[in-house]
């Protein structure tokens, strides 16, 4: 009996490894629109066009839910650090997670104003503007 051994391409796997981990803009680019799609539109509500994501879901959990969401939030902010936005695009994203917070820092209730204020889809906007801006190269045709 032969021995076969079977070979890994490792090109697809070294791309998602680089697309998880890389510094590059596209990578950056494609690690934040990943995460808001997790915060934001995970979900498609039945009967609507509006999707809901972890956010919104988080905000049944009391504090502690809003908090994780909050932390995703500032992860968002702190990609685009490595970005080299401004300081005060930062501030402006810091300042739309904090307003975030405290909108759906009340349980349940808190997820109704949560649901309306996306605070990481206009993260996710100030982001592209920015690096279409300093990096058309990396420009993605958006398909939703």
């Amino acid at each position: 009996m032969a021995n076969r051994t079977t070979r890994i391409n490792p090109d697809p796997l070294d791309k998602i490894v680089t697309s998880l981990t890389g510094r590059d803009v596209e990578s950056v680019r494609k690690r934040i629109e990943a995460m808001e799609h997790l915060l934001e539109g995970l979900i498609k509500i039945p009967g609507t066009n509006r999707k809901i994501g972890l956010d919104v879901i988080l905000d049944v959990i009391p504090v502690g839910g809003d908090a994780i969401g909050a932390l995703m939030g500032a992860w968002m902010v702190w990609e685009a650090r490595n970005l080299g936005m401004s300081k005060s695009q930062m501030a402006r994203m810091f300042g739309n997670v904090g307003i975030d917070f405290l909108l759906g820092i009340v349980p349940i209730v808190g997820a109704i104003p949560d649901y309306f204020f996306r605070s990481n889809t206009r993260n996710l906007k100030i982001i592209k503007r920015h690096l279409d801006k300093q990096h058309p190269a990396s420009a993605i045709i958006d398909q939703r």
